[in-house]
């Protein structure tokens, strides 16, 4: 089932400049939304083309660059607040949003992490601290429905994990969001699903999977969006920037966040709606 709530569609107009025309006084930002036929909870938004020369998305996630034909995927049900953003000429933008009601879960697709909004104290339980730094100086902190890591810097890193069941050779995405109002320098955060257990002290490099790095060009300067969007750290499986995962064995794996540095951002990393599903 299917119900979609137009909403309010609006068009924001940005200063024209010195009148040479080079700037659009407004942007059409207005899409459809329709039902992929054949899909479980897939939908392809349209937009309007006239006038714009790039598109942005945001399914409630945050910002990310997209297509003027977009598909996406809701494996939940809920409602969700869809805002496309266009960009004309000279950087002129115009949004426009619809509410989308999505009746049932995909139960290909449910996230298979527990906590992964750390919104509870049952949810924060349900990750172990995975201790890294020998002095504490690094550490996590719960708040706002999210998980935040803190290091002084000097290369003090901290991890948190839990344990995941999975099947043989099915594949998986991981994702989340993560942000960060400045920047660093020499610093990562990298997301492993590895069968290592994993030990106190001993730093964890059981097949990564995705991540943000100073060296591969990310998290230097301040980000915010799904990891899958703005990291840079290539799949040890597959030498490429991708979010998948397969393991030739049914069983448990562990889910591993650990993050680190240098000089690490004042502001600490922050991570929430960690999601780990079927594809």
């Amino acid at each position: 089932m299917l119900a979609i709530a137009l909403g309010s569609l609006t068009s924001c107009e940005e200063d024209a400049g010195d009148g040479n025309g080079l700037t659009a006084a407004s942007v059409d930002a207005s899409f459809t939304v329709a039902p992929v036929a054949g899909a479980v909870n897939t939908y392809l938004l349209t937009a309007q083309p006239k006038g714009v020369i790039s598109s942005k998305w945001n399914t409630g996630d945050g910002d990310f660059p997209g297509k003027m034909t977009q598909t996406i995927v809701l494996p939940d049900a809920g409602t969700y607040t869809i805002t496309h953003t266009a960009i004309g000429a000279g950087g002129a933008t115009g949004k426009a949003t619809s509410q989308l009601v999505v009746a049932t879960t995909d139960p290909a697709k449910g996230n298979l992490v527990q906590g992964g909004t750390f919104a509870t104290a049952a949810d924060q339980a349900k990750w172990t601290v995975l201790n890294l730094s020998s002095t504490g100086a690094a550490f996590w902190s719960y708040a706002n429905s999210s998980a935040t890591i803190h290091s002084p810097g000097g290369w003090a890193q901290e991890g948190i994990y839990q344990a995941i069941d999975v099947v043989k050779d099915k594949e998986y995405t991981i994702d989340m969001l993560v942000s960060c109002p400045s920047g660093s320098d020499e610093t990562w955060f990298e997301v492993y699903a590895g069968k290592t257990v994993p030990k106190s002290g001993v730093e964890y490099k059981d097949n990564k999977v995705m991540g943000l790095s100073t060296w591969d060009g990310c998290a230097k300067a301040k980000f915010s969006g799904k990891l899958s969007s703005v990291g840079c750290v290539k799949n040890d499986a597959t030498g490429t920037v991708s979010n998948t995962v397969k393991f030739s064995e049914t069983g448990k794996i562990y889910l591993v966040i650990r993050s680190g540095g240098n000089t690490f951002t004042k502001d600490g990393i922050t991570v929430t709606k960690i999601e780990f599903r079927g594809k």
